[in-house]
């Protein structure tokens, strides 16, 4: 029989702080990068997104990995003056939607906020039992 480790209450919130704060990260990287038409590799940026996963039983997650979102397809934006315009004057921008980013933001910051609460609870039930034992 196995025995699942169950994390305090102060694990699995900084877990989740960890996650959330790379995924923030991420976001802003698409935000600054929405209109990056060439990459190192000659293709317009392509949006990343974070990939969690629950690290088993009842402690926490990780993150698993930050994948490139090859499931959109590039914007075709009309502009005959830039460097990467092809012969009828478009360019492939990358698949990357401000307003969907921002709405991904604000939900990273809440969790955030909401594992960072949970932590500043955590620590005041702590204080409250260790100044009863005293």
């Amino acid at each position: 029989m196995s025995v699942e480790r169950i994390a305090n209450p102060a694990d699995i919130a900084i877990s989740g702080l960890k996650v959330q704060a790379t995924r923030m990260n991420v976001i802003a990287t698409n935000i600054a990068n929405a209109s990056t038409s060439r990459t190192a590799d000659g293709t317009p940026y392509r949006r990343q997104d974070v990939v969690v996963r629950a690290t088993g039983g009842i402690s926490g997650v990780i993150l698993a990995r930050v994948a490139r979102d090859s499931s959109g397809e590039f914007k075709r934006v009309l502009q005959p003056g830039h460097p990467d315009a092809d012969d009828q004057g478009y360019v492939q921008m990358p698949n990357i939607e401000i307003p969907t980013e921002m709405m991904h933001m604000v939900t990273a910051t809440r969790a955030y906020q909401a594992n960072a609460a949970v932590l500043k609870r955590y620590q005041d039930l702590t204080d409250a039992t260790l100044e009863l034992i005293r």
